[in-house]
């Protein structure tokens, strides 16, 4: 059994008894307790982050757990608080749970990002449920008059076996709230979980499929109007005038204006990212009609010169260069060519010139990816009211603490006098990190002294920056004259950022290793893409590790595992982020369940292992090609997340990211022609459909005891290239270029 330190005092326990009816209502603010690393605290946007429980007991037993974390499909919101009702030990049947509203008094971090949910939070929720249990056992032992050691808890009932005595949650809960905060309580041996480990349907389940208002796209109130925005038509353009009169005069339409995002000397934030702050606003009484009023507006662009964004990283002062200039995809390929040949080195082991030159077989190979759109299914909005000094906002952000602070700033008004409803996300994959359009609709609140919804279109959100990277990376091995590698060169940049990981795999099992990196400063705006820059970079490395082993004319698998032992046994340098025992087992299990060397006619078979997000994932994808069409047959997972809360849920996370992934890496593309780019609707940037999933995913579970790490993303990157290496089994091409859809109808 495990002790752990509630490190409460009473600023981060709060305890209240006066509930309606009697009961107790518990806060837990973790994060004012704790001291994160330095390093942790910095290592954003890799993002790790601490949580809060937030526990309200009724006085007939029911046990009310908020979800502090915003709610986009992970299913968080089942989760967490599953793991806070296994310590606290009440019956999953008698607890209720409710999204919370973004509180800093309460809860700290909530966040929603870099899959570190139940990671992060682990502990501390599993504590914030073993505080309360211990309180609710001093309240029975003294109402009793018996030793807190001989009383136990069972599913939300409270016994004391020798006077025959038992009780629910309830019937305590107005005294535990007098009890003082025990510092430090006992945990349960996993070997005694009831409710962490075993499958709990989606909290949210029933209102999802019947239909229920949970979407910030769902948000009304009385007297509300709709706000759309026009932004430059280009990349690179800013406004010079406005013509409103005509939209302004059209049925409905109550205002035209200019608005500012973002001030130009604000220092900006990393969430902070927006493409364009100077905006023009249309506010009117209905969606169609202020749709029609958009296409009225007369304003005339300019070519915006280049200029310099002030950026606090973290608390790491920084400075982003935007060149003036509208951008093509012609030009920022050679602009990216002449970059990669003065890249910055990364990591450096042994002599990997001299083996280079020495080596009797070399491979060499090139790989890029483009620009991606993020696409979520629910349109960018937000729900604000600005009421003098007073602020109501409501809808789908991933980082509401950080955006609060921006729109505290925005409008000259207080943190504690804004009152931010966070709705379930339709669709995030960090886009909905990035939210200006709150701030947007906040502004636009405050010019109209009314209630606003403000709603993107899709060609405003596909068209409106904020996109993956475009990236490119080139890999060289060295092999001896026994088909052993010996060397190992990545030279990998992107535009504007560079997508390499210096210290993961192979580095570490190669004694001679290179990684460089290498920027290309763009005006175009990007940010967190599901699973950023892995997603890239599991494809290429995963790729050329393929053809890698074929050189040596070895199986792809056994070549990755005698890497992994070489990394174990001896490990070159000290920074290898990996486990490689761990990444072996996880591969392993991925050869047994998909039954690796039992060929199947007919099938070709693509195989692909990455770490990422804390977690590991091997993945095996079985594909035929039919009358031209790629039909996937099964997608085998093998995940080592450490110990699953949810297994079906877990399950459904993964399948999901594989179907995401083999959609993105088949078909999605994003380029640009003198800043305008060129694809704005679901009409021509091509999207996965149903009948082109695999018609089997089958998900198994490293059991290693090890606590929760990384799931929301790890099950993502790999995919791109189990896709890439069968491809490569079925045609005999191997495939360098993103989306893999332009190679296959060439």
């Amino acid at each position: 059994m495990k002790t752990a330190s509630t490190k409460i005092n009473r600023r981060s326990f709060l305890k209240v008894s006066a509930l309606s009816g009697g009961g107790m209502l518990l806060s837990l603010n973790w994060l004012a307790a704790c001291n994160p690393k330095q390093a942790e605290t910095l290592t954003m946007p890799k993002e790790w982050f601490q949580f809060n429980g937030f526990i309200k007991i009724g006085e007939n037993g029911l046990v009310t757990i908020m979800s502090p974390n915003p709610e986009g499909g992970q299913n968080v919101k089942t989760s967490m608080p599953m793991i806070v009702a296994e310590e606290l030990d009440v019956a999953w049947e008698n607890v209720i749970v409710e999204q919370a509203d973004l509180d800093t008094k309460y809860f700290t971090r909530q966040f929603i990002g870099g899959s570190q949910a139940i990671r992060s939070g682990y502990t501390n929720l599993r504590t914030a449920g073993a505080t309360a249990r211990a309180m609710l056992v001093a309240a029975a032992a003294q109402s009793w008059n018996v030793p807190a050691s001989e009383i136990t808890i069972k599913a939300g009932t409270i016994t004391h076996k020798q006077s025959g005595k038992s009780a629910h949650f309830g019937e305590f809960a107005s005294l535990a709230a007098t009890m003082p905060v025990p510092e430090e309580v006992q945990l349960k041996d996993s070997k005694d979980f009831g409710i962490i480990g075993t499958s709990k349907k989606n909290v949210e389940a029933k209102n999802i499929v019947t239909g229920k208002p949970l979407f910030g796209i769902d948000t009304k109130r009385e007297g509300m109007l709709i706000a759309m925005l026009v932004h430059p038509p280009a990349i690179g353009k800013k406004l010079k005038s406005l013509d409103g009169s005509k939209a302004k005069n059209m049925p409905g339409i109550r205002e035209v204006f200019q608005i500012k995002s973002l001030q130009d000397d604000y220092k900006r934030t990393f969430f902070d990212t927006a493409q364009f702050t100077d905006l023009v606003a249309i506010v009117g009484e209905s969606t169609w009609q202020v749709l029609q009023a958009k296409k009225a507006i007369q304003a005339e662009w300019e070519i915006q010169e280049g200029y310099e964004e002030k950026r606090d990283m973290f608390g790491r002062e920084g400075i982003r260069v935007v060149p003036k200039g509208l951008e093509s995809s012609a030009s920022q390929e050679q602009a990216m060519i002449e970059a990669a040949k003065n890249p910055q080195t990364q990591r450096k082991d042994g002599n990997p010139e001299a083996a280079f030159a020495k080596a009797t077989k070399i491979i060499e190979r090139s790989y890029t990816g483009p620009f991606l759109a993020h696409n979520c299914m629910e349109p960018m909005n937000f729900f604000a009211h600005v009421q003098g000094e007073k602020v109501e906002c409501a809808g789908p952000l991933q980082k509401p603490e950080l955006t609060e602070q921006a729109l505290s700033s925005r409008l000259g008004i207080s943190l504690e006098n804004i009152d931010i409803k966070m709705t379930r996300l339709g669709g995030g994959y960090g886009r909905r990190s990035y939210a200006h359009w709150l701030i947007e609709a906040a502004v636009i609140s405050q010019k109209m002294n009314a209630p606003i919804k403000l709603i993107y279109t899709r060609e405003d959100e596909m068209t409106g920056g904020i996109y993956r990277s475009r990236y490119q990376a080139t890999y060289k091995a060295a092999l001896d004259e026994n088909n052993e590698l010996t060397a190992f060169h990545v030279n990998a940049g992107g535009l504007p950022e560079n997508p390499l990981y210096a210290d993961r795999f192979p580095a570490g099992a190669v004694a001679n290793y290179l990684a460089e990196g290498w920027e290309v400063p763009s005006n175009i705006t990007t940010g967190s893409f599901r699973a950023p820059r892995s997603n890239f970079m599991a494809c290429v490395e995963q790729s050329f590790l393929d053809e890698v082993a074929e050189a040596a004319g070895k199986d792809p698998i056994d070549f990755r595992l005698e890497l992994l032992a070489k990394a174990k046994a001896n490990p070159v340098g000290e920074r290898n982020d990996y486990d490689p025992g761990r990444f072996a087992e996880v591969i392993k299990l991925a050869k047994e369940k998909s039954n690796w060397g039992q060929d199947t006619e007919g099938i070709s078979r693509g195989f692909s292992a990455y770490f990422c997000h804390n977690s590991y994932a091997a993945q095996v994808l079985d594909l035929k090609i039919v009358d031209g069409q790629v039909k996937i047959d099964k997608v085998i997972n093998a995940i080592d997340c450490g110990l699953v809360v949810n297994p079906d849920a877990a399950k459904n996370l993964c399948e999901g990211a594989v179907i995401d992934g083999i959609g993105t890496a088949m078909f999605g593309e994003l380029t640009f022609a003198d800043g305008v780019a060129s694809k704005s609707n679901f009409d021509s940037y091509r999207m996965i459909r149903m009948k082109e999933a695999p018609a089997a995913i089958e998900t198994y579970f490293v059991e290693n005891g090890e606590d929760p790490s990384g799931l929301g993303e790890p099950a993502y990157p790999p995919v791109f290239a189990a896709l890439a290496n069968a491809l490569y089994k079925a045609n005999g091409k191997r495939f360098y270029d993103q989306p893999f859809i332009n190679q296959l109808n060439s």
